[in-house]
């Protein structure tokens, strides 16, 4: 069975605090994510991010993945601009009525089959702005949603953590089938 029925098959499944706090080496994450991304997309994730109302801490912490220290680009993880060309969607901040449409038309642009990932607190449930009138509330809310990356905001050693643990769960959820 493929990577995408796997994908298709996930419920949503929030990261536990427990994985997000590990001290681990960020030259093993690296080398874990690597393989992963290689056995399992080929060499290549790309990810499309989209902004849904957030305070931007969520965007700095993608950026950061970019930077030398993290150098997501050097294991095969990529932030492409259109999600025509995405297997991943991440998507940060409560979704605001302003953006619910264009979420759900970057959603609709993603080929089948798509991750998504709610990242931080405020994607998740709306985080400080739930029941706010100008909130819809978490992402969950206007699209499906497949894996949630709690924290305000989740560091960028957190959100590596958090996809080789997706990549980790789609492999096994591999194996059993």
């Amino acid at each position: 069975m493929s990577i995408y029925s796997k994908i298709i098959a996930t419920k949503r499944t929030i990261i536990p605090v427990e994985i997000l706090s590990r001290e681990e080496d960020m030259t093993r994450i690296k080398e874990k994510l690597s393989k992963k991304v290689r056995q399992l997309f080929k060499g290549s994730l790309a990810i499309r991010e989209v902004d849904a109302g957030s305070s931007n801490a969520e965007e700095h912490e993608l950026t950061a993945l970019a930077n030398t220290f993290y150098d997501s680009e050097r294991f095969g993880i990529h932030f492409v601009a259109s999600p025509r060309h995405a297997d991943m969607l991440m998507v940060t901040g409560p979704v605001s009525r302003n953006m619910a449409l264009a979420l759900k038309k970057t959603y609709e642009a993603t080929p089948d089959p798509k991750i998504v990932v709610a990242v931080g607190d405020g994607a998740i449930d709306g985080g400080i702005f739930k029941n706010s009138y100008a909130i819809v509330g978490g992402v969950h809310e206007v699209i499906p949603v497949n894996f949630q990356i709690p924290g305000n905001p989740p560091t960028a050693k957190q959100i590596l953590i958090s996809v080789l643990y997706m990549l980790d769960l789609l492999q096994k959820k591999e194996g059993e089938r």
